[in-house]
């Protein structure tokens, strides 16, 4: 192939390989995989969008055959040649590779850690930055990308406007035991936050309906497949707004993020084995029950919670058994819940709450509620959890000036997305998982 010819073929993403069925194109990637069978080699090309295979004939090109033969694995290349049809091939089509170049070759002699084979955890999370390169973590990672468009693109088009909460807080949002406390500036502490709520309720003041989303930390000791200790969460907050439309609002928004995924993102759920036909079901309204049902239903089950128990990852995965779509459940007791709960006036031991857990043992993706508007019911729920009083006057203001009812919801993106992805394990769903003893790399 002349250089002329190769510098005329148009640069592709591997995705989009269908659109150039006959023509000669170049990808830009890295080696995933190399079979030889005597003269013809079969090079597996990825780019980040995909992989395609090629089939490279030493009579027919000897140079691209020569470099290509013996290429190591993630080796970085650049390929050109014409795009077939072949429906045993990834993807469904190939690469007839005319010419190969080689941008970096990995040295035999110090092979790419991550082999086509079996590899513990621990030593894939040691590798995490390249773990990240195999097909199944890229679809993961694609999966997460479209759940976060269609996430944002539902609230915009609700009329919530983004804004962003700090990073850095005085006081705790979500209770003390879980802050994680950093030198600030001439000795004062401060906090990473924990929630963007308390900022988005002061946004939804000025702007009606907002949200935030962005990346929250909890100093949790635990190691459940369903904790993090940062994660990112999405957060509506909106003035004049009850239960119920919340409860509305969130059934909304999560089927816009699994409908996104089921139609934008078929093949990366089928390189993950993933059931379409249950995700396609993922539509408005959900089923709900009361806490009170709830217990009733674990009690049934011969489940050891009574009425006043949390429930744990345990308890959401029986009551999520018998619905193929995500639960509502509401009304917790009032005494269980964050300091800014509103109760229901009809009854107060109550608090005007709601979860929503995933089904397929998803767990809780979900959680909000209204928040309590009276300036004295507050103050008397601050002292009584005993935070800092002082670090909330920015909050009571938004009592003392203009309260109004209002209520929102914290969605935790990783939860949202394991569940979508079928993953095991909710480390798998960001790039770069935060969890107990690990922060490397």
């Amino acid at each position: 192939m002349t250089q002329q010819a190769q510098a005329a073929a148009p640069t592709i993403a591997v995705e989009r390989a269908g659109d150039h069925v006959g023509r000669v194109v170049t990808i830009r990637g890295w080696l995933y995989n190399l079979r030889e069978s005597g003269k013809l080699l079969f090079p597996i090309f990825r780019d980040g969008t995909g992989l395609i295979q090629g089939v490279v004939s030493e009579k027919e090109f000897p140079e691209a055959f020569a470099a290509l033969k013996g290429l190591t694995q993630e080796s970085s290349v650049i390929a050109t040649g014409q795009i077939q049809p072949e429906p045993r091939a990834p993807g469904g089509y190939e690469i007839q590779v005319q010419a190969a170049e080689i941008v970096q070759r990995v040295p035999e002699s110090n092979p790419y850690p991550i082999q086509l084979k079996e590899h513990g955890v621990d030593f894939l999370l040691d590798h995490r930055h390249l773990w990240i390169r195999t097909p199944r973590q890229a679809s993961i990672l694609r999966i997460r990308a479209e759940a976060i468009r269609a996430a944002r693109n539902f609230m915009d088009e609700q009329g919530y406007t983004l804004t962003d909460a700090p990073i850095f807080t005085p006081a705790a949002c979500e209770g003390t035991t879980t802050l994680f406390e950093v030198n600030y500036i001439d000795d004062q502490k401060a906090y990473l936050t924990q929630s963007g709520q308390l900022y988005a309720e002061a946004t939804a003041a000025a702007l009606g309906k907002v949200y935030t989303f962005g990346p929250t930390f909890r100093a949790e000791k635990s190691k459940t497949r369903r904790h993090l200790t940062e994660f990112w969460m999405l957060e509506p907050e909106a003035a004049y707004c009850q239960l119920e439309d919340m409860i509305r609002l969130a059934e909304g928004l999560v089927s816009a993020m699994v409908q996104a995924v089921v139609q934008n993102r078929a093949r990366e759920l089928e390189a993950l084995g993933r059931d379409r036909s249950k995700l396609a079901k993922i539509l408005p309204p959900f089923p709900r029950l009361s806490y009170d049902e709830a217990v009733k239903i674990l009690e049934k089950a011969g489940n050891p919670t009574k009425w006043g128990d949390d429930f744990g990852g345990d308890e959401e995965t029986l009551l999520s058994k018998g619905f193929e779509k995500p639960v509502v459940v509401h009304r917790y007791p009032a005494v269980m819940k964050a300091f800014y709960m509103a109760t229901d006036p009809e009854h107060p031991d109550l608090a005007l709450n709601f979860d929503v857990i995933a089904p397929e043992g998803g767990g809780e993706i979900i959680g909000g509620g209204e928040r309590q508007s009276n300036y004295q019911t507050l103050v008397r729920r601050i002292r009584e959890h005993h935070l800092p009083e002082e670090a909330f006057q920015w909050y009571l203001d938004l009592r003392r000036y203009g309260s109004v009812p209002h209520a929102g919801f914290g969605l935790g993106l990783e939860r949202t997305v394991a569940w979508i992805c079928g993953t095991e394990h909710i480390r798998e769903v960001i790039p770069f998982p935060r969890m107990l003893y690990r922060v490397y790399p």
